[in-house]
């Protein structure tokens, strides 16, 4: 994936750029996820903190315990509601890779917290 890309929410209330090339793309299978998609894992594209801007509107935030002990940061468009990004910290920020204005640039390169996945959910 080639930088920048950009992306945002539903209502395009909030929009954001960013200026490097990812760090890591994956599908993350960990119950957080499950639990904060309504589905079976995911699809994170994991970017430099100080790659990500966030050029209109403002995201609210919601911070949750993990069930591996840390804490999870998820950011949403406060008017349509949809989940923009998760796993904020100053070194990287996790976007939701269908949120990218073009969802087609992702490509995971790795499945990760696989003993959480649902049986249901065929990996390949």
């Amino acid at each position: 994936m080639s930088a920048p890309f950009t992306g945002g929410c539903a209502c395009g209330g909030i929009r954001y750029q960013v200026t490097a090339e990812p760090i890591v793309m994956f599908n993350c299978h960990c119950r957080d996820c499950q639990r904060a998609t309504g589905t079976s894992f995911s699809a994170v594209v994991y970017v430099p903190a100080k790659a990500f801007k966030i050029t209109k509107g403002s995201a609210r935030y919601y911070q949750t315990s993990s069930e591996s002990g840390g804490h999870n940061k998820r950011g949403f468009c406060p008017d349509c509601g949809s989940r923009l990004f998760g796993g904020i910290s100053d070194q990287g920020h996790g976007i939701n890779a269908a949120s990218l204005d073009d969802p087609t640039l992702f490509k995971p390169q790795m499945h990760i917290w696989t003993a959480d996945a649902q049986p249901w959910d065929h990996m390949d």
